[in-house]
């Protein structure tokens, strides 16, 4: 390799590296470095190449340019790909869909195969749609069924039992549709303190249903078992207990089946009915999707998005993704048998607000949707030309015929999807970017991630802005303790052109909010990850108009969280609210003792004067 370059990371990423990423000898030793790890995993994804005659001679070249997209931090793949890229495991995926047919041997296979895919580090998706309702017959044994909440505990209690590669605990997506007769059973269940804590639940939402909101009429709930209706039920009402729970919780988010199978590309394969953990990836029964995004703000360059660079980027990135399924050791064959039938790939965007705060918009007015729109149709239109060139390379994915291309008159296509906004959790930290198309929280943050490490920090183009503003370091320092105590810009003194541009995500209209996501989910093939994310002040009113307007917007799905509407959160925008977490050492991953502002690990000896990992 020629001389490598070396990833400027901040101090935030390094710590989640070591608690995460880096690899561990047999006595949990780190044995490699940051660049180490992104050449670890290029030169086992350019492996691929040597697959294929026309790059076969090439691969370490690929494998070179992978390693300075990476290490440049212009793209991170998903962190199963970059946990277990070259090493024994394997398992590059992060999103997975199993089916849950009626009986207990599918319920059961499915449990299992959970359960594989949480320990290599994925996440799952179920729905439980087809389970009959609690109370129902079973006629093998003359008893009555428990119904699908009853059987979610379960994945929820084996989800709890294990740890995602070792390092953090698995996530499920649970869905049921609106027409299940255990509908409000579903609905309320997280009003309940300390139930179904690794899930994310959403309801499948039909069309059917808001004809019937629309018109004020009832609505009909069927068994599952033999299509008959179980009973009528209030449109109005139905609705009404969904938003009063996402008011009171977060959960349930809604999740559009019919705009989501309008854009199914192998409607021939079947329905979608499930998506991943965070609903960016709507997939069918056993297929997996490799994710991986694109860092905005790297593109930024004297006031403009260089776009040739950009173009570069994704059609590496295209590669890159194409190559993860070749090399993927898949945790169950079906899942290689459906993944590699439809060759999904996700390449998303990570930074969007960072980006926006470097050209001189403001997250909150129009001209945000104006960049959205073209930021994400560049991308999405440059991944279909990289796909259409890897399968004139390689050949198309096995489903291409019969599929929505194929009817479209596309020429063949090496993947069947190539597009996807994921939240990007751990990676944006590791690049020190914004998360996917999110506003900026808050100028100070106290973020939770994934595998339980929490990370104290000022947003990084802080100090930039407010040294353009004429801003002195004793003013500087000043307003950091403002932003500290007050959480929210704008009830600060900082200057109107700072505020314009580090507006977080309270401070914007939820109109907006679904607007941006509207602009990508426009140009993105699968679907988009975003939180609407209110003040606590918000009400009923505000949860109920998010939700029509979402789906008067051909959204594929929304979700709502009100600050502090639950006991732990993932962000906070004050000193101190995170108080109460454990410590996290970031060398071993065993819990730190407290002395003071030191943090002392008794497993390994790890010491730390200012603490600033918790769990």
């Amino acid at each position: 390799m020629r001389k490598k370059i070396v990833p400027k990371l901040r101090e935030s990423a390094i710590k989640i590296l070591k608690a995460r990423y880096l690899a561990r000898d047999e006595t949990n030793r780190i044995i490699e470095n940051p660049e180490e790890l992104f050449e670890r995993v290029a030169f086992a994804i350019a492996e691929a190449e040597k697959e294929f005659k026309a790059t076969k001679e090439k691969w370490e070249l690929f494998a070179e340019k992978f390693y300075e997209m990476m290490a440049r931090l212009d793209f991170l793949p998903n962190s199963p790909t970059l946990m277990n890229a070259g090493r024994p495991l394997g398992q590059l995926s992060a999103c997975f869909v199993l089916p849950i047919e009626d009986s207990l041997d599918s319920i059961f296979e499915t449990l299992k195969q959970t359960a594989l895919i949480h320990k290599s580090g994925g996440g799952t998706g179920f729905n439980f749609s087809k389970l009959r309702p609690k109370g129902d017959i079973v006629s093998t044994t003359s008893g009555v069924a428990s119904g699908p909440v009853s059987f979610m505990k379960v994945f929820d209690s084996a989800t709890e039992a294990i740890k995602q590669g070792g390092k953090r605990r698995g996530a499920n997506m649970g869905i049921l549709n609106i027409n299940h007769p255990d509908i409000e059973e579903f609905i309320q269940i997280k009003r309940e303190p300390g139930v179904l804590t690794n899930f994310n639940i959403s309801v499948g939402m039909t069309e059917d249903f808001f004809k019937a909101l629309r018109q004020g009429e009832d609505f009909p709930l069927i068994n599952p078992r033999n299509q008959r209706v179980v009973r009528r039920v209030h449109s109005t009402n139905l609705f009404e207990l969904i938003c009063q729970s996402a008011w009171e919780t977060g959960d349930p988010g809604l999740l559009f089946l019919d705009n989501i199978n309008r854009a199914n590309p192998t409607p021939h394969l079947g329905e979608l009915l499930a998506t991943n953990p965070c609903g960016e990836q709507p997939l069918l029964p056993y297929e997996s999707c490799n994710l991986g995004s694109i860092n905005l703000v790297n593109f930024v360059e004297n006031g403009k998005i260089n776009l040739e660079r950009l173009r570069e980027t994704v059609h590496l990135a295209v590669r890159f993704l194409d190559d993860v399924i070749e090399v993927n050791r898949f945790p169950v064959p079906q899942i290689g048998k459906m993944t590699r039938l439809t060759r999904k790939i996700g390449l998303g965007v990570m930074g969007f607000a960072d980006m926006l705060i470097k050209l001189g918009i403001s997250y909150g007015e129009p001209l945000a949707v104006t960049m959205a729109e073209e930021v994400m149709s560049f991308i999405t239109r440059e991944s279909l030309v990289a796909t259409q060139a890897l399968a004139e390379e390689r050949g198309p994915f096995p489903a291409f015929y019969g599929s929505y291309w194929h009817k479209r008159g596309y020429p063949p296509l090496r993947n069947a999807t190539t597009t996807t906004i994921a939240p990007t959790g751990s990676i944006s930290l590791i690049a020190g970017v914004s998360s996917g198309i999110e506003p900026i929280f808050g100028l100070y943050s106290e973020r939770k991630t994934l595998d339980g490490v929490l990370i104290k920090e000022f947003h990084p183009l802080l100090e930039e802005v407010l040294k353009s503003e004429g801003y002195t370091n004793s003013k500087i320092e000043d307003l950091k303790r403002e932003f500290m105590e007050k959480g929210l810009i704008s009830k600060t003194s900082a200057t109107d052109r700072v505020k314009h541009l580090f507006v977080s995500a309270f401070e914007i209209h939820p109109k907006q909010h679904l607007k941006i996501q509207k602009a990508f989910q426009q140009f993105t093939h699968n679907a988009v990850s975003k939180t609407i994310n209110l003040p606590n002040s918000a009400s009923l009113d505000d949860i109920r108009e998010i939700f029509l307007e979402a789906y008067r917007l051909g959204l594929k799905g929304v979700t709502v969280y009100r600050y502090a509407s639950k006991p732990e959160q993932v962000i906070y925008v004050r000193e101190g609210e995170s108080k109460g977490m454990k410590y996290l050492c970031p060398e071993c991953g065993n819990d730190l003792d407290v002395y003071g502002a030191s943090c002392i690990c008794k497993s390994c000896g790890y010491n730390e004067q200012t603490c600033y990992l918790r769990r």
